[in-house]
């Protein structure tokens, strides 16, 4: 987009969408700041053969800037993994030393239990486990997004006896219940929808003279 332009309103989303295309539209917005990059790993053509072709088009043709904080926001503990943590009613979570990214609280309770407060707390359609819905959880690793398995050592050492995140590959969780840690899988969409309210706050103040709606399109809001 026009890096001069003057900001309009922006529209704050996990994905840039044609859905968060039509947000901005139709309240006259000119930005929107998503968490996922539109394009990952580069294009050749910007047609209407491809989705980001089109959605690069449709941006294009109504004047609508594109700011994605991807990364960056993920490694900044307040308005990623902490922000979920909270959601799920932790209320002392830390950073785990060696992780990447992801903090851990202590609760007292089992899989069944967490797995409800998990998709309630984050408004998620389900929730995926291998794990036997008795054990006992006495301490949990969250990580937005996707698992990183390098992780694992670290969640281990810290006495981690669950992790929960957004996806976990099918042989992570055998991987993880070979080491004693159950997985709690709440989707990749409903573990990070959970930054955006944050991050508008933030900015609103920052910059009162603009106004921000969130664009809640990609979790159903349902609890199965």
């Amino acid at each position: 987009g026009d890096s001069e332009r003057t900001v309009t309103g922006c529209i704050i989303s996990l994905d840039c969408t044609s859905k968060a295309i039509e947000a901005a539209r139709k309240n006259g917005f000119n930005l929107i700041i998503t968490h996922h990059p539109l394009i990952f790993g580069g294009i050749d053509t910007v047609t209407n053969d491809t989705s980001t072709g089109k959605i690069l088009l449709q941006l294009i043709k109504s004047d609508i800037s594109c700011f994605a904080s991807h990364t960056n926001l993920d490694l900044t503990e307040e308005f990623g993994n902490l922000a979920i943590a909270e959601a799920i009613g932790a209320a002392d979570a830390v950073p785990v030393d060696g992780a990447l990214c992801g903090v851990a609280f202590e609760c007292d309770e089992n899989v069944r239990s967490l797995s409800k407060r998990v998709a309630s707390g984050l408004g998620a359609s389900g929730i995926i486990t291998i794990n036997d819905p008795n054990n006992k959880v006495s301490k949990v690793f969250v990580q937005g997004g996707s698992f990183d398995e390098d992780s694992i050592p670290a969640i281990a050492a810290a006495g981690c006896d669950t992790v929960v995140s957004g996806e976990i590959k099918h042989h992570v969780t055998v991987m993880l219940e070979e080491l004693g840690i159950n997985a709690i899988i709440a989707g990749h969409s409903a573990t990070e929808q959970v930054y955006l309210p944050k991050l508008a706050k933030l900015l609103s103040e920052q910059f009162p003279q603009i106004k921000f709606i969130v664009n809640n399109n990609n979790e159903s809001a349902s609890v199965i």
